[in-house]
C-alpha cells in the first residue's frame, strides 16, 4: 500500500491500509498468534508513489510560492502598519501566521515524496504536529472571521478595538490544534522504508486511527463549515434588507469566500470520512479501488492546502481598505527612491501626525 508520500494529517493514518500491518505497530508486539493469512494478498503500487514523486513537488514548490507571497504581505502590513485593528484585523492575522507555519512545512513532504524522509525522527514529529497545528487553526480562525463580521453587520458598531475576549479567542483556537496535535507527537516515526508515518499499538489501531481522523473531521471542516454557513447567510439576509446600500460587492464577497471553502475542503474531508469507515470496516479489498483512493487523497489534500493561498485575497485583496494600505506603502517607497531621503510618514489608521516609521518595499 502507498506509503504517505503526502502531508501527514490523514494520508500517512490510512493509505497503507492493505498491504502491511508493520505499519501500525512495532515487530516487539506482535505475539505467537498472530493470524499471518492477512499477508497473502499484497497490493503493489508502484505508480501510486510515481503519481506522488512528480505532482506533489510541483503543486508544493506552486503553492509554496504563491502562499508565502501573499501571506507574508499580509503579516508585513498588520504587523508593521496597520497600527489600530479591528477584531477581524487580529483574526487575519492569526490566519496568515498559520498559513505561513503551515506552507513552510510543504518542502519537507516534497523531499519526502521523493526521496523520503532525511531529518530523523524528531523532525518528523515536529512537522507532523507543526502541520496539524496550522492546518487545523486555519480553518477555526475562518470561522472566528465570519463570527465578527456577522456581529459587525447585525449589531450596532463597536469601537472598542480588540480587547480580552477576542485574545482569548485567538489563544483557545491555537491551544485547540496544539492539543489535537499531541497524536503526531507521539505517535509519528520513521518506519524501516524512510517514511514519516504514525505507528500505533497493535491494540489500539483500529479505533485511535478512527477516533482521531473522525476529530479533525469535526474540528477541522464540520464546525468551522457549519459556523462559516449561518453566520454569512445572516450577513447577506442582513445586507439585502438594508437601504441605500451598494450590495452587490459585499455579497459577492461572501458567495466567493463560501464557494471556495466548500470547493477546496469538502473533497478533502469527503475522502477522508471514506477512508475512517474503511479503517473501521475494511470496505476497500480491491486493490485498484485502493490505489484510487490513494491518488484521490493526495488531489483533494492538496486542493485543500491550497486554500491556504487563496486566504490573503478572499480575505484581505479584495478589501478597500487594504488596498489603500498597499498603494500608500507603495506611493511612499517609490517617493523614497526619488528623493533618497528621509520622509515623515502619513500613518494608516489616523490623521494625527506620527514619529517617522520606516518604508516599505513589496
Amino acid at each position: 500500500m502507498y506509503e504517505a508520500l503526502i502531508p501527514p494529517s490523514i494520508a500517512a493514518m490510512a493509505l497503507e491500509h492493505n498491504e502491511s500491518t508493520d505499519y501500525y505497530y512495532e515487530e516487539s508486539e506482535i505475539n505467537g498468534t498472530h493470524d499471518y493469512s492477512q499477508y497473502e494478498v499484497v497490493c503493489v503500487k508502484e505508480e501510486v508513489r510515481n503519481f506522488a514523486k512528480v505532482f506533489l513537488p510541483a503543486f508544493f514548490t506552486i503553492a509554496f510560492i504563491i502562499g508565502v507571497a501573499g501571506n507574508s504581505t499580509v503579516v508585513a502590513i498588520y504587523a508593521y502598519y496597520k497600527k489600530q485593528r479591528t477584531k477581524t484585523d487580529v483574526y487575519i492575522l492569526n490566519l496568515a501566521v498559520a498559513d505561513l507555519l503551515l506552507l513552510f512545512t510543504l518542502p519537507f513532504w516534497a523531499v519526502n515524496a521523493v526521496h523520503g524522509w532525511v531529518l530523523g525522527k524528531i523532525m518528523c514529529k515536529v512537522t507532523s504536529a507543526l502541520y496539524t497545528v496550522n492546518f487545523v487553526s486555519g480553518m477555526q480562525f475562518l470561522a472566528c472571521i465570519s463570527l465578527d463580521r456577522c456581529w459587525a453587520v447585525t449589531k450596532a458598531p463597536s469601537h472598542s478595538g480588540v480587547g480580552k475576549p477576542c485574545r482569548l479567542i485567538c489563544f483557545c483556537v491555537w491551544m485547540a490544534a496544539i492539543l489535537l496535535s499531541i497524536p503526531q507527537l507521539v505517535f509519528y516515526t520513521v518506519n524501516h522504508k524512510a517514511r514519516c508515518v504514525p505507528i500505533f499499538p497493535y491494540h489500539l489501531k483500529t479505533s485511535l486511527k478512527a477516533w482521531i481522523q473522525m476529530l479533525e473531521i469535526c474540528i477541522g471542516f464540520v464546525i468551522p463549515f457549519l459556523i462559516m454557513g449561518v453566520c454569512y447567510f445572516i450577513t447577506a439576509r442582513t445586507l439585502i434588507k438594508m437601504p441605500n446600500i451598494k450590495k452587490s460587492r459585499p455579497l459577492k464577497v461572501l458567495l466567493a469566500v463560501v464557494l471556495v471553502f466548500i470547493a477546496t475542503q469538502l473533497p478533502y474531508n469527503i475522502v477522508k470520512f471514506c477512508q475512517a469507515i474503511d479503517i473501521i470496516y475494511s470496505l476497500i479489498t480491491n486493490c485498484d479501488m485502493s490505489k484510487r483512493m490513494d491518488v484521490a487523497i493526495q488531489i483533494t489534500e492538496s486542493i485543500a492546502l491550497f486554500h491556504s493561498c487563496l486566504n490573503p485575497v478572499l480575505y484581505v485583496f479584495m478589501g478597500s481598505s487594504f488596498k489603500n494600505y498597499i498603494m500608500k506603502v507603495a506611493k511612499k517607497y517609490g517617493t523614497w527612491r526619488r528623493q533618497r531621503q528621509n520622509v515623515e510618514e502619513i500613518p494608516f489608521d489616523s490623521e494625527v501626525p506620527t514619529e517617522p516609521t520606516s518604508t516599505f518595499s513589496i
